[in-house]
């Protein structure tokens, strides 16, 4: 059986490698039909939201995360909290805080809930 940071390190280095290839389609596809994402913009609820908000974003953009914390909820839940680096090819490097609920359906580990803070 993995541990909670085998996994969530999984499903972070999914979604990091879809953003990092400007795959919004593809980083829609690690969350639920009816995950809480939150940006750096107003919310919205499940994948077609995700593929928006990550299609808006500049290309050449990447991230690294660092795991800072993880905690098995139940069986098919946990939660994650991440510090993740966003790199550009234009500006600043924008670090932020990430929390992440993961949840085991049908087998597999998704994303139910993303929510970024930005760091002071």
């Amino acid at each position: 059986m993995s541990t909670t940071t085998e996994i969530l390190t999984t499903v972070a280095d999914q979604w990091r490698d879809a953003v990092d290839a400007h795959d919004p389609e593809r980083v829609a596809s690690y969350f639920t039909d009816d995950a809480i994402f939150q940006g750096l913009h107003p919310y919205t609820i499940g994948p077609q939201g995700v593929a928006t908000y990550y299609a808006a974003q500049p290309l050449g953009m990447t991230a690294t995360y660092k795991i800072l914390e993880t905690k098995q909820l139940t069986d098919n839940l946990i939660l994650g909290y991440l510090t993740v680096d966003f790199a550009f090819t234009d500006r600043p490097t924008k670090t932020v805080n990430l929390s992440l609920l993961l949840k085991k359906t049908a087998g597999t580990w998704l994303i139910t809930h993303y929510q970024v803070s930005l760091l002071p």
